[in-house]
């Protein structure tokens, strides 16, 4: 299996508040009842592990590290700062940003008042226009004045539309300075590595002082809400399960415990046994691999409990109205 993978889901810890007992003692019997009548139980059993989760946390861009704060086996919460990059080159992109939005708008400032130049001028243009337009119709002015003032109220139009889409061109300068502006801010803020759930840190990858490249992950953790045991189950015991069965785990360190579980995946094609997995059947046997996850509210209330290292066994039914054996009567720590 790869690191994306494995923790086992343990109560060992919880064991002071009952009896020592030895791993497979309590269900020997029943393991033996199942295997020597299947037919009659319909309750089918199969060792597996228990895995969960693995996120590989990595920095959006390259850089150097100034600080790695996850350390491991401990559970941080989402949004917690992992790790920070080197962030002198982006706070200066920041403060860059920033003087080319205040420049933006220092220039919509001067078309602004080049709009009301050019309101000015065409008034001026309009109002002798009119006057020679009077003037000529009377007989006191020649064409050539008159064709002057018509031109100069055409120019003093032309330019006062000339100023309003020089505020438009400045009012987008602005737009874009803020977007630019808001990109640094969003390439300083991913700078510093946050958790993207809440977990446990599984492995520390890197240390302070260390350059990284763009996505190298710097802390793995664990999903402690997506935990489930892998097990692997003939076709004829896969041909009558369906997604949401009930299940039921049994751990090696805690076997007074029964945890509750359900199918969550059924895979769609049979292969070998995997030889990490002991099974009482043949090796060569097809097989399917099948998913029993645990709740997440049980997940919840026992997260620091998760650990490494531990195997179980998972018990499924035949049909869901088959009854539990009292033996696996769910028995979880209060």
């Amino acid at each position: 299996m790869s690191l994306k993978a494995v923790a086992i889901f343990s109560l060992a810890s919880l064991c002071a508040v009952a009896a020592p007992v030895q791993a497979q003692s309590p269900f020997a019997g029943l393991l033996a009842r199942l295997e020597g009548a299947k037919d009659q139980t319909g309750v089918t059993a199969s060792n597996g592990r228990i895995e969960a989760q693995s996120v590989d946390v990595a920095g959006k861009y390259a850089g150097r590290l100034t600080e790695v704060a996850a350390t491991e086996g401990e559970m941080v919460e989402a949004g917690e700062v992992l790790a920070r990059l080197d962030d002198r080159e982006a706070q200066a992109q920041v403060l860059a940003a920033e003087a080319s939005v205040l420049q933006a708008k220092a220039a919509k400032a001067q078309a602004d008042a080049a709009v009301m130049q050019a309101e000015s001028a065409l008034d001026v243009a309009n109002t002798n226009r009119d006057r020679v337009t009077t003037l000529h119709a009377e007989g006191h002015a020649a064409q050539a004045a008159l064709d002057d003032a018509v031109n100069a109220a055409t120019a003093a139009k032309a330019a006062l539309a000339t100023a309003q889409a020089q505020v438009e061109n400045a009012t987008a300068l602005i737009a874009a300075a803020e977007a630019s502006r808001e990109q640094a801010k969003i390439a300083l803020e991913d700078l510093t590595i946050r958790a993207p759930i809440g977990g446990r840190v599984l492995y520390r990858l890197h240390e302070p002082g260390e350059v990284i490249a763009a996505g190298t992950p710097v802390v793995t953790l664990l999903d402690l809400t997506n935990v489930y045991m892998v097990v692997y189950l003939p076709a004829s015991v896969v041909g009558t399960l369906a997604v949401n069965d009930e299940a039921r785990l049994v751990l090696d360190p805690v076997p007074q415990f029964v945890v509750p579980a359900r199918v969550s995946f059924v895979a769609p094609q049979a292969q070998f046994t995997p030889k990490s997995v002991e099974t009482s059947a043949e090796r060569d046997d097809l097989v399917f691999r099948v998913k029993l996850a645990v709740p997440r509210d049980l997940l919840m209330r026992f997260a620091d409990r998760v650990k490494v290292g531990v195997r179980g066994i998972g018990f499924v039914r035949a049909t869901p109205d088959t009854p539990w054996p009292a033996d696996l009567a769910v028995n979880v720590p209060e």
